[in-house]
């Protein structure tokens, strides 16, 4: 069983940005959080923008604020960014700059990403009418995001650089040790908050929780490959996988400080004031 799912994860996660996924093993479902429909990168590399709007979205449903945003229009504004690589490619935190440079839409308003076509200039939600920058602002707050990593080469506890081309923002990252972040997302996605999840190949939202007949735990992911796998779009992860593959981490703040479980690590206020998102 252990090496069928270990073989499953690892199909999963390595083989690139658009492959579709095979159906989960046998689990008991302990937390699924809200989440709008499950969407579809296509061709293109850009997992990271729609796990991290799909983070935000759980967290806006998780505070009673429905909203299902626009991927195409951050791929839009990519072309505006002439560092960022040919690829397309990127992580997590570089699609928060992205939304606070450029504003952000609605995904009714803006569905397909189109060079020809520009995105609209206003935005209309819940009876109001927003400027793309004014509504970014309303679903994600300034510093209102944390990027975590671990990495036992460098010294835990300071803000790190991913030296990666991915990381084009070059946005430094909080270290800690991976028991730490792994205690800090599980209890974040039991506290309902939207967590965006990295690997050096891929990139998705974590909704919920699990764990199979023999007690072995996994995240469930909201995948950007499309619904139409057995799993209708999620993926399950074992947390042997996330320590082993887990390349950062982006929740809110709120998130992070969220009193931990007895006998877990925890970091409080005074950490955060030492972390920065850029």
């Amino acid at each position: 069983m252990k090496r069928w799912i270990c073989f499953f994860v690892t199909v999963c996660l390595l083989t690139g940005c658009s492959q579709k996924p095979k159906g989960h093993p046998p689990v008991e479902t302990e937390v699924l959080n809200r989440m709008t429909p499950v969407k579809n990168q296509g061709k293109s590399q850009t997992c990271w923008i729609y796990a991290m709007l799909a983070a935000i979205e759980t967290e806006r449903l998780r505070l009673g604020d429905s909203v299902n945003l626009s991927a195409a229009y951050v791929e839009y504004m990519l072309k505006n960014e002439q560092q960022a690589p040919e690829s397309k490619r990127g992580m997590g935190i570089a699609c928060i700059y992205m939304i606070h440079q450029y504003g952000l839409c609605g995904y009714d308003a803006y569905r397909k990403a189109d060079l020809d076509i520009a995105p609209p200039k206003q935005v209309f939600m819940g009876g109001a009418v927003y400027t793309p920058h004014e509504f970014a602002r309303s679903v994600c707050a300034p510093d209102e995001y944390i990027a975590l990593t671990s990495n036992d080469g460098e010294s835990y506890n300071q803000l790190i650089d991913i030296d990666m081309p991915d990381n084009w923002e070059h946005n430094r990252f909080w270290n800690i040790p991976m028991d730490t972040l792994l205690a800090k997302t599980e209890r974040a996605v039991r506290q309902h908050h939207g967590v965006c999840w990295e690997s050096k190949e891929h990139a998705m939202a974590i909704v919920g929780l699990a764990r199979d007949a023999k007690h072995n735990r996994y995240f469930i992911m909201k995948n950007s490959w499309g619904d139409d796998d057995p799993d209708h779009g999620l993926v399950y992860m074992s947390y042997d996988r996330f320590r082993k593959e887990t390349l950062a981490v982006e929740m809110t703040k709120e998130a992070y400080i969220a009193p931990q479980p007895q006998g877990f690590p925890s970091g409080g206020s005074d950490t955060l004031n030492k972390i920065s998102s850029r």
